[in-house]
């Protein structure tokens, strides 16, 4: 759960509301607003009570360690790490009716952690739009990138 806070976010990066999205290539999106870029400022400031409205309450994350957590150990987590640097590269997300799936790359640094990380993983996130047309994310995995 190396990357939890970051990886549905990168997925939300591309979907704004229904209006703001703009296909990038055939099936998938981008946006440059929306959830995603919620949680990126979370991490970013350091503040996960922005990230928790956009977590689905039966959200499970996969760890590059292959370690489950729900989504509140996920924010427990979060609540206990300050991130030095946060950053996303080649963000993909491909929308079919109410689900999304958002690939991509997160790059972070948090010598705060017990663990002192600085790495980069691909990630999969899946959200889903709930009631009210509000996108939330319900799964997370992650791959640890070998340098």
């Amino acid at each position: 759960m190396k990357r939890t806070l970051l990886w549905c976010l990168a997925g939300l990066l591309m979907l704004g509301n229904a209006g703001g999205v703009q296909a990038q290539s055939k099936g998938t999106e981008k946006n440059d607003s929306g959830p995603g870029q919620q949680w990126l400022k979370g991490q970013k400031t350091n503040n996960p009570d922005l990230i928790a409205p956009i977590i689905a309450d039966k959200f499970w994350d996969t760890s590059n360690t292959g370690k489950l957590s729900s989504r509140t150990e996920m924010l427990a987590q979060a609540k206990g790490t300050k991130y030095e640097s946060v950053d996303y590269e080649d963000v993909k997300v491909t929308v079919t009716g109410n689900t999304a799936i958002a690939t991509g790359i997160f790059k972070g640094k948090a010598p705060t952690r017990a663990d002192h990380f600085d790495r980069a993983e691909r990630f999969t996130d899946t959200w889903v739009k709930m009631g009210g047309g509000k996108w939330q994310c319900v799964a997370s995995h992650q791959s640890e990138i070998k340098k």
